[in-house]
């Protein structure tokens, strides 16, 4: 090795070494669910339990107010449903109490609901002439698209090559039209979906009036039990902040809500007892006091659900050349753990350097059909071996807002425990 090589070999040492340090001397980033439990000096497992009732809760609450969102949805529907099971199954090896929840379960048959709810649900649509989700539909419009845009270049290509045509200026208006139908297709069949909703849920609610109110009633057992459970730990009620559909539950306080998707999403807080004197907040937790926490728990404002991936994803060196934006809210839990596990730069990078050609040639859509606009780009790094973009989409018209997360180059290799999302 001459000179220079060894002076570069010591100097690339001693970078790596210097990125080391600052790995660890970098302050790790606590979830809002750690700082309750190191303030109120709670065990993990004792959150985690309230964590999985509430997110039990926040399914079958959803399913009861709006089951035409899960109408045609078998995967989803299995893997919730797999979930509450993996949940049950742990309320039965621990207190008395959880016994009880898992007991109602069983006892009320809430899956058995859930499975006639969806089978009911999907035979109105069917009926209606609706037999497929709006996001099958979407799936299936960009197919046709992106297949009608080949099929245009490959013709165009050869009427040039051939001769036939040698002024190819015609060309740029009728591209620019074929590359907006999209768009203007998308909006449509959103509106339609929404209009079908709004127009059939009377009916969707009577034929299933049943079931949901069993299920109803299970919900508010299942939340009197976390209070409980909350109370008994101590815990500020004020600090444990989430979102239901349904207002009509005992026991809460109502503290914001919106409208999203055609419905009123409700923000509340539980009530304390009657004689129950409110616990003090730890000055720790003044600052997550206007926080969510558990269903609705925010890491950099990253949302729960309305997770785009980008795939099928072509580019190098941290530019994307195409890909095929896919609604992932199935993997909302899994792509948030990931996010938690994540290092986050700062949203200093031009997302126009990223994707040069947005939304001329293709674009990620909110829910309501409407091009997300992008302002925020992250570089994320899980567990200091893998990065990922996460782009920040600002809250569209209709309330929703949109987060889309990408591969940065399409030779990366994926780890095996994210092999699924991406």
């Amino acid at each position: 090795m001459n000179e220079t090589e060894k002076e570069n070999s010591d100097n690339s040492e001693g970078i790596e070494e210097s990125e080391k340090k600052s790995r660890r001397l970098r302050p790790t980033r606590k979830t809002q669910s750690q700082v309750l439990q190191q303030a109120l000096n709670i065990q993990p497992d004792d959150l985690k339990n309230i964590e999985d009732k509430l997110a039990v809760v926040k399914f079958l609450d959803y399913i009861t107010e709006e089951p035409l969102d899960f109408a045609f949805k078998d995967r989803a529907i299995g893997q919730y449903k797999e979930k509450i099971k993996e949940r049950m199954d742990k309320f039965a090896s621990t207190g008395e109490e959880d016994k009880l929840i898992k007991k109602g379960f069983e006892d009320k048959k809430i899956l058995e609901a859930v499975e006639r709810i969806k089978t009911r649900t999907e035979e109105i649509a069917i009926s209606k002439g609706m037999n497929k989700s709006v996001e099958k539909k979407f799936r299936n419009l960009n197919f046709i698209m992106t297949g009608a845009l080949v099929g245009v270049f490959i013709v165009f290509i050869i009427l040039q090559v051939t001769g036939i045509i040698t002024d190819t200026s015609f060309m740029l208006p009728f591209l620019c039209v074929l590359c907006i139908i999209p768009q203007f297709l998308r909006s449509s069949v959103t509106k339609k979906w929404y209009r079908f909703k709004e127009e059939n849920r009377n009916e969707v609610y009577t034929i299933n009036r049943e079931d949901i109110l069993v299920i109803k009633s299970y919900v508010s057992e299942v939340l009197a039990n976390v209070r409980s459970n909350l109370i008994e730990l101590k815990v500020p009620l004020e600090l444990i902040k989430f979102s239901l559909f349904h207002r009509d539950y005992e026991d809460f306080n109502v503290i914001n809500q919106r409208q999203m998707k055609g419905l009123t999403e409700y923000f509340v807080t539980f009530e304390y007892p009657e004689g129950i004197e409110p616990f003090p907040i730890p000055k720790t937790l003044q600052q997550q006091y206007n926080q969510p926490v558990f269903a609705e728990k925010k890491r950099d404002e990253t949302p729960e659900k309305n997770f785009i991936v980008l795939t099928e994803m072509k580019g190098k060196d941290g530019i994307i050349t195409s890909f095929l934006p896919s609604l992932k809210d199935n993997l909302a839990e899994k792509i948030n753990k990931m996010l938690t596990d994540s290092d986050f730069s700062e949203p200093d990078i031009e997302f126009s350097s990223i994707i040069p050609n947005y939304p001329t040639d293709t674009a990620i859509y909110c829910v309501c059909g409407e091009i997300a606009k992008i302002e925020t780009v992250h570089v994320c790094e899980w567990k200091n071996k893998f990065k990922f973009y996460l782009f920040v989409a600002k809250e569209c018209t209709c309330g929703e807002q949109i987060y889309a997360i990408s591969l940065m180059d399409e030779a990366d290799i994926i780890p095996k425990e994210l092999q699924d999302i991406f």
